[in-house]
């Protein structure tokens, strides 16, 4: 057979792969995954919202107490997904992460609905801030840290697995992703909706075994929908270590320290992918990874590849580079994060002192949430198929307004919320004291947490998408992570502040008592604290618009004469990606 036929050959495999390739994949795989985001999310976002109420109502934890170990259990579970994240990019595909993960999530959940069913496995009444002792604290604490390594295994690798099964060089399929995250968070909503109403409605009113009973069933229905999917993914194959990929450029750019950057940077080491990142001249010192002794670079590109530890490519050192760029921007989410701490713990203890009447039918406080999950749930739609198209229009790109853009929107709302919850907390407290017996309506709560409902519609999926897009192929599951780890150190900083403002508040009050500290919420200063974080949100704001306006995204070999003024390092406030 001549050279002619082995090229035929040869084009007709690489033909047959891409159309096998092109029957997976797509939103057909992508109703697997929505399926198991909608079905796990119902337990999970119900225990989010009921949790603080089951601390202190049933396992005895004191107000802050019940406070601060839902918040550390939350930053804990998120915090973990970075774990997850790692482990599908590196050992296990996404698939196979998933499911180990749920596994462990399944588990946890069955610990939590046997103790909830059994009077003998939790405390007694008692004046300290914290009641659970021995074994029924062993068992307590075992089931917090598998629902927390579950669900954040689970979270750190099913988002990614979604996007994967669409082509970002497809023109289409690239567009198709814009909208696979809109469905994504869709899919949340949905899935949060039933779970604060009916599910924590189960839980307060018949009892919460059975709320955590559900939350079981539908969690296990979830894993199993998700395997049964397998034949319609495309699993992409799992490459090198992302600590090894930003170990070799670190260890590259001290080696080569003493070799000078050369004047133009297409002199520095590259490989011919049309996949190659664009250099940007920002951490210059980083250039030192592709610099080449004697500027042999394109000697070195005929001969075989280099030892990564001594000379990496452009394409490997602007990935790093996009790591950095990214951490300011990681950080500057945080303050959002921690504001949405307060609606699970702190406006859910309000909302349980309120008048929880709608007409006849009494409304669980736990339930207030699915307000702004209904506004989410109408707004989506409108967002993906109004929005988006009319934005398109008027600014030429492709998700109508850039992922940044969609974040900074969000983080203003978050303001707004915090502080709608003050003025609430003033009225609620007020007629409290005045008249007790007659509380104002659950429902005042609906302003804070609709515009913050709002607000996490723009951020928590604008941060994902922007994750996915930017991150190295070699990351993207632990990129996607990045958005829940902000989530993590937001819960993580609501436990510290509750903390600070207690002592700090103790020491300057005539009352010797912290603004959060009385068993009473009606003596507490919980409207100082909510206009406290609106104070810090509104820092970060100003923080955040410099770090988006700095940042460069990424621009490939393959679209740098569409957008090359981004590879030269346009601002995310005006780049298209």
């Amino acid at each position: 057979m001549g050279i002619a036929g082995l090229i035929e050959d040869a084009e007709n495999v690489q033909s047959l792969v891409s159309s096998m390739t092109k029957k997976k994949g797509g939103f057909r795989a992508c109703i697997f995954v929505l399926a198991l985001i909608t079905l796990e999310n119902i337990g999970f976002v119900a225990n989010m919202s009921s949790l603080v109420l089951y601390f202190h109502f049933v396992m005895q934890f004191g107000l802050s107490a019940s406070a601060n170990t839902l918040t550390n259990f939350l930053g804990s579970t998120f915090l973990l997904t970075i774990f997850g994240g790692f482990i599908s990019d590196t050992y296990l595909n996404r698939l196979y992460t998933c499911l180990s993960f749920g596994i462990l999530e399944v588990l946890g959940l069955l610990l939590l609905f046997v103790q909830a069913d059994s009077n003998k496995l939790q405390p007694d009444p008692c004046d300290k801030s914290s009641c659970v002792r021995g074994g029924k604290a062993v068992m307590l604490y075992c089931t917090i840290f598998l629902l927390a390594v579950g669900a954040g295994g689970v979270k750190g690798s099913v988002a990614a697995l979604g996007a994967d099964q669409f082509d970002q060089k497809d023109e289409k399929e690239a567009k198709a992703l814009a909208s696979y995250f809109n469905s994504y968070q869709f899919s949340v909503t949905i899935g949060s909706i039933i779970g604060v109403t009916i599910v924590v409605w189960v839980a307060m009113n018949k009892g919460w075994h059975w709320g955590f009973l559900i939350s079981l069933i539908t969690t296990s229905i979830g894993m199993v929908v998700l395997a049964l999917g397998k034949p319609f993914y495309r699993l992409p194959s799992q490459s090198t270590s992302p600590l090894v990929k930003i170990s070799q450029v670190i260890v590259a750019a001290i080696r080569n320290r003493n070799v000078p950057l050369p004047e133009n940077p297409s002199e520095l080491y590259e490989t011919d992918d049309k996949d190659a990142i664009s250099h940007t001249s920002q951490f210059r010192l980083l250039d030192k990874a592709a610099s080449v002794r004697g500027g042999r670079a394109a000697s070195v590109r005929e001969e075989r590849a280099p030892d990564p530890w001594k000379v990496c490519t452009v394409t490997q050192v602007e990935e790093v580079k996009i790591l950095i760029r990214m951490l300011p921007i990681i950080l500057s989410t945080i303050i959002m994060n921690t504001c949405m701490a307060q609606l699970q713990t702190y406006s859910v203890l309000q909302g349980y002192f309120m008048n929880t009447h709608l007409g006849s039918f009494k409304v669980p406080s736990a339930s207030i949430p699915v307000i702004p999950l209904i506004f989410m749930s109408l707004l989506l739609p409108v967002y993906e198929f109004y929005f988006v198209p009319l934005a398109r229009k008027i600014t030429g790109h492709p998700t109508g307004i850039t992922q940044l853009q969609r974040v900074g929107i969000g983080l203003v709302l978050a303001i707004i919320s915090m502080a709608i919850a003050g003025v609430v907390e003033i009225k609620r407290r007020h007629k409290a004291i005045e008249d007790p017996l007659h509380p104002i309506s659950l429902f005042w709560l609906s302003f804070q947490y609709g515009v913050f409902g709002v607000a996490d519609m723009f951020t928590v999926i604008g941060l994902m998408e922007f994750f996915y897009r930017e991150a190295p192929k070699w990351m993207r599951s632990l990129s996607t992570s990045f958005a829940l780890l902000s989530l993590s150190l937001g819960y993580f900083l609501s436990t510290a502040f509750v903390n600070l403002v207690n002592t700090v508040t103790k020491k300057v009050t005539p009352s010797k008592q912290g603004w959060l500290e009385a068993p009473d919420l009606n003596h507490n200063k919980l409207e100082l604290f909510y206009w406290f974080l609106a104070i810090l949100s509104l820092l970060n704001f100003a923080n955040y618009l410099f770090w988006a306006s700095w940042y460069k995204y990424k621009s490939t070999a393959q679209d740098a004469g569409t957008h090359g003024r981004v590879g030269r390092g346009s601002s995310a406030v005006a780049a298209e990606d």
